[in-house]
């Protein structure tokens, strides 16, 4: 008897070393990328005039990053069900540290885009498994406390990127940006090596769909491409070859056995499909609106980069603070109605913005507080109801599932506001002749955000239950 108890102390003891070092993996992988993609902006200006890059191909440096994670996302979640999500991940941080280091030392910018594609497909291939593999850990009692602790690390990368990336450029130049991400990857693969010494494929054995995956990714490319280049009619062709590319994939997985995304999941899974139409849509309502309060702040209210990235910070800092709590909440309470209430609290924010001509600082403030407690109130308990709704082999698409809808909303945000922008005021930049039509253009984009958002209310709650 006290043999079979110390054996039973001895598991316990090496199940929570696991799920501590996962979470702990999770937590600086999850930190990575949105700290890398907030701080770079502050480097933009530093990149161009050293590369003599015009504004198109600067805009490349982060779009060639979204389009590589976004296009490879699924195809990796898939391949980390079948060979191992432990060697996806520790895969994708090698290539993202690699490729961040040798962003630093690009010769032109040419090979800094090469590198950024590169460093988008390392950040799918740990997006695609590293919430996978805490979900593969964590029991479904402790899972939304695990999950909450990881999108909070999201948003700390993305509350921190700003103001580190503004020092990091001022004084050590715009490179000390990549050269700190490489260290923190390597940190990252170095207690992965030593710390998690298990794997997890459920899906062992079975066939890779690699015709799925091209056809996917062509389309995924073409849809993305094309929101780029709006509102040029470009854009428009690329977004109907995209669109039609996604039919073809759709009767093509519907016959495959073994298809590289399950699409049965969104016809016979009620909570993972509207868990994924919520992320979506919350995403398509929320990710621009740092962007145009970005241009509002400097150009129209004359406030410096700095003041203009602490009055946004207001935002990322509530969402790390509110998602430990929802996720933890989700464990107890069904996430439907945590999720809603957070997407009801989003809507209200975004229904205040509309009148911004007329709100002074402290209520803008407030309102960015409120847009941050309702997406913080979403986002760990979506992400928990999504993982929660499938088998354990099916881990891997879901993670690079919900990751997709993430880029997928992004940019169609940003191109419902560089199209109502190019109706208000066409190519010209924003400055004092035309403030009067910017501030317009700001009122449709929030109201048109308002508007989604409110039919995402419904969309997260029709989704059902996941506790029994």
């Amino acid at each position: 008897m006290h043999v079979n108890q110390k054996k039973n102390n001895e598991g316990r003891i090496e199940t929570g070393h696991l799920k501590s070092s996962v979470l702990l993996i999770a937590v600086i992988s999850a930190f990575l990328t949105p700290f890398m993609g907030s701080a770079i902006n502050l480097a933009l200006p530093a990149i161009g005039l050293q590369f003599e890059a015009d504004a198109v191909l600067l805009g490349w440096v982060a779009t060639s990053y979204l389009l590589s994670s976004a296009v490879f996302l699924v195809p990796f979640g898939r391949l980390a069900d079948i060979y191992g999500r432990r060697k996806v991940f520790l895969l994708g941080m090698i290539i993202f540290s690699i490729a961040s280091f040798l962003t630093a030392f690009s010769p032109g910018i040419y090979f800094l885009l090469a590198c950024r594609v590169f460093q988008g497909m390392g950040s799918a291939m740990i997006f695609a498994t590293g919430l996978a593999i805490v979900t593969s850990v964590f029991p479904p009692e402790e899972r939304g406390k695990a999950i909450g602790f990881t999108i909070a690390s999201v948003y700390a990368g993305l509350s921190f990127g700003p103001f580190a990336g503004g020092l990091l450029t001022e004084y050590l130049g715009w490179k000390s940006i990549f050269i700190t991400t490489a260290l923190m990857g390597s940190l990252g693969i170095w207690l992965l090596i030593r710390r998690i010494r298990g794997e997890w494929a459920e899906a062992a054995g079975e066939p890779f769909d690699l015709y799925g995956s091209l056809i996917y990714g062509l389309s995924l490319f073409s849809l993305i491409f094309g929101f780029s280049l709006l509102p040029a009619a470009s854009g428009f062709v690329f977004l109907i070859a995209g669109a039609a590319g996604l039919i073809m994939f759709i009767f093509f997985e519907l016959r495959n056995p073994f298809p590289v995304m399950q699409l049965g999941l969104f016809r016979n899974n009620t909570v993972f499909a509207f868990s994924n139409l919520a992320a979506f849509i919350n995403y398509s309502a929320t990710f621009a609106v740092a962007f145009i309060l970005s241009l509002y702040l400097q150009y129209i209210k004359d406030y410096s980069p700095r003041d203009t990235g602490m009055i946004l910070l207001a935002q990322p800092v509530f969402m790390a603070i509110v998602s430990p709590l929802a996720g933890r909440l989700s464990d107890r309470i069904e996430p439907r109605f945590l999720a809603t209430a957070g997407m009801a609290i989003t809507s209200a924010g975004l229904f205040l913005l509309v009148f911004i001509n007329s709100m002074g600082m402290p209520v803008l403030i407030l309102t960015l507080i409120l847009l941050g407690i309702g997406f913080g109130l979403f986002s760990s308990p979506n992400s928990n109801a999504i993982m929660s709704a499938v088998m354990k082999k099916y881990y891997g698409i879901a993670s690079g599932t919900m990751g997709t809808m993430r880029l997928l909303g992004q940019m169609f945000s940003m191109g419902i506001v560089m199209l109502i922008l190019s109706l208000f005021i066409g190519r010209e930049p924003v400055g004092v002749e035309n403030a009067g039509y910017f501030l317009k253009s700001m009122q449709v984009a929030f109201g048109l955000f308002f508007v989604l958002c409110f039919f995402g209310i419904f969309a997260s709650y029709a989704r059902g239950k996941i506790h029994q």
